[in-house]
């Protein structure tokens, strides 16, 4: 299993790192990716990347916090570019939900960070929360550059999924599609290729069934994957290579 998207950098996790990644192991996680949302985050990150030889982690901007965290794309290139353990730019994206950001401000922080991918060859992972059309609109503005679209914690509609397909993009489930309300949301990843499937966990955040209302962590992980292959018709172990591979292939590793 790989956990595509968690923030290590967060408590409880940060100060718990040896029993978080120890647990990860005797579940069957053979890599993490821990996710960048601020200039500040970034720095634990490099850290953490160091702790053990299964955690990637990538530099990026939240929606949210982009009007405090401003970067250009020659600074996201010189900064991933220091680090080989730094393989994906993000999370980028629109959060027009809270809009905590002023919206032209998460618009042009998103292209920053689109461009920056392009240059690098990198995955792009996208946050999209209320922002449909408008996350649509700025990725199918490079279709011709063939961007590496990671659509982070998917919880749009079958419309967006179908649109985002046409643009290769990939998708990762994460504890939501265990949620009882989830119905809708489960029926589009019914009918998302299982090519373009990833999972996660959003650690801290959003622990699956059995496990919601506690602090989420990596080890978890395999509740969304049981989740996954019952919603695939689809054995666990056959869901869990597939998923494996799909992250290998996009973030080109081995």
């Amino acid at each position: 299993m790989i956990d595509s998207h968690c923030h290590l950098d967060h408590e409880p996790m940060y100060s718990d790192l040896n029993n978080v990644i120890s647990r990860s192991k005797n579940v069957g996680i053979e890599k993490i990716l821990s996710i960048c949302t601020t200039i500040g985050s970034f720095e634990k990150i490099k850290k953490i990347v160091n702790f053990d030889p299964i955690i990637y982690g990538t530099f990026g901007i939240h929606p949210h916090e982009c009007a405090n965290n401003q970067v250009t794309k020659e600074e996201i290139i010189s900064t991933v570019n220091q680090n080989s353990k730094i393989i994906a730019i993000g999370e980028s994206g629109l959060d027009f939900y809270y809009n905590h950001s002023d919206k032209q401000k998460q618009l042009e922080s998103f292209k920053t960070h689109v461009e920056a991918s392009l240059d690098l060859n990198m995955p792009i992972i996208v946050h999209s929360r209320s922002a449909e059309n408008e996350t649509f609109e700025v990725l199918k503005n490079y279709e011709k550059f063939k961007p590496k679209i990671l659509m982070h914690c998917f919880t749009g509609s079958t419309e967006f999924a179908k649109k985002l397909l046409t643009l290769g993009s990939y998708f990762s489930a994460s504890g939501i599609i265990t949620f009882k309300n989830s119905n809708s949301l489960q029926e589009t990843f019914k009918l998302i290729p299982d090519d373009k499937l990833l999972i996660e966990t959003d650690s801290p955040y959003l622990a699956p069934v059995p496990l919601r209302g506690k602090k989420n962590e990596p080890s978890f992980i395999k509740h969304t994957l049981e989740k996954l292959a019952y919603l695939k018709n689809t054995e666990i172990d056959k869901m869990e290579k597939i998923t494996t591979q799909n992250f290998n292939l996009l973030f080109n590793l081995k």
